[in-house]
């Protein structure tokens, strides 16, 4: 079975994963994370997570899927191109890519979100700064899928997890995830 990649910066947000990581466990969906350099990286909560790898290790061949979440900063990653180059040289690979939070800001850098609709936990005015949005593609939606793409809200990690786990065709159950 292929391979899911959660990719991991400064700051990622731990919560926005946790359904979509439960439900990849459910499914017995092989995972593995990955970020720009192999080594520790601090979540927005403290966790430290050590990366399987790095993006220049990834044999993508052996990839069907991305997850993304979001981070604290998302713009002090402009400069992580190792990231932007990753993503791009993923997308083809990738029958569903899977982006929540601020992240949809690191596929609209890497140029993969050009022409699909989507969502974001950002402003209006940070998304009009950052330069990457075409702003006819936005909308307010809490969980957006256009094709392959998957975009949320940060708010929204429960139905996040739950599309992406569909999207990938998985067997959980989602009663787990219910109040």
């Amino acid at each position: 079975m292929k391979k899911t990649v959660v990719l991991l910066y400064p700051q990622f947000s731990e919560y926005e994963l946790s359904v979509a990581l439960s439900i990849l466990m459910q499914g017995e969906k092989p995972v593995i994370t990955a970020a720009a350099r192999k080594k520790p990286i601090h979540g927005e909560s403290g966790l430290v997570c050590l990366p399987d790898a790095s993006v220049d290790e990834i044999d993508l061949d052996e990839v069907d899927s991305l997850l993304l979440t979001g981070c604290m900063d998302v713009l002090a990653l402009s400069e992580e191109n190792k990231l932007f180059d990753f993503i791009k040289r993923a997308e083809p690979y990738c029958s569903v890519i899977a982006s929540i939070s601020s992240s949809p800001y690191l596929l609209a850098k890497a140029g993969v979100l050009n022409g699909v609709k989507y969502t974001i936990g950002m402003t209006e005015e940070n998304r009009d700064q950052s330069g990457v949005f075409q702003k006819e593609n936005y909308s307010d939606d809490l969980v957006v899928q256009d094709g392959k793409f998957i975009t949320a809200r940060g708010r929204g990690f429960i139905r996040f997890g739950e599309w992406f786990g569909k999207g990938l065709s998985l067997n959980f159950d989602s009663r787990w995830y219910r109040e």
